[in-house]
């Protein structure tokens, strides 16, 4: 079975994390050999930057932050990703190139295309083959977050209007990209969701 990047994508508070989970147990199930790895980090470098960029008490200029989330993506796609990758390993991240798009092209105003340029350079054009994009109202993701009791992140203490953006804007990449991106319900029960992503999925399986 040819090697695939899966990517799943979504604002904060749509449960990325737990379907990355779920979704890796489920393949491994399936005798699928897949790593799990999350963004920012998964490799040293990537860890030091996500510490950096989710540290409420810095200020960090936009186009700084995106270049940092640029650099963190192109030590962890030529550390990790690529090699397993190049070895027949599926790789799932939580996180990659459409959070850039959405947070920093859209969320930051920094354009889209211009992001979109600086990480295709970053990842030497690497894409996914298959995006999830799970879907949640902004308000009902805030809601969610606060429910977890931690203390919110840099990011995580934007105005409802930012995630708002950044919610648009991973609409707008879906619409564009079908066959890549698709769509789920982030409202759904965590058992219904995994199976509707291995829906997603079940072409390349």
């Amino acid at each position: 079975m040819p090697a695939r990047l899966i990517t799943i994508e979504g604002i904060d508070g749509a449960g990325k994390t737990t379907l990355a989970a779920a979704l890796h147990e489920a393949l491994g199930a399936r005798g699928i050999d897949a790593v799990l790895l999350r963004e920012p980090g998964g490799v040293a470098l990537a860890e030091r930057i996500r510490a950096l960029v989710k540290d409420p008490e810095l200020e960090i200029a936009d186009r700084a932050e995106a270049l940092l989330y640029a650099a963190s993506r192109a030590q962890l796609v030529a550390s990790r990703v690529t090699p397993a990758l190049a070895a027949g390993r599926w790789v799932l991240l939580d996180r990659y190139l459409d959070s850039s798009l959405a947070y920093q092209g859209a969320g930051r105003a920094l354009g889209i295309e211009a992001v979109r340029a600086i990480n295709d350079f970053a990842t030497a054009g690497l894409v996914a083959d298959r995006t999830l994009l799970l879907a949640i109202d902004p308000a009902a993701g805030r809601a969610r977050r606060g429910g977890r009791g931690e203390r919110p992140d840099r990011l995580e203490r934007e105005a409802d209007e930012f995630f708002a953006s950044v919610a648009a804007a991973y609409a707008e990449l879906a619409a564009a990209e079908p066959a890549r991106i698709r769509t789920l319900d982030a409202t759904r029960p965590p058992r219904e969701l995994l199976a509707a992503a291995l829906d997603e999925l079940a072409d390349l399986l």
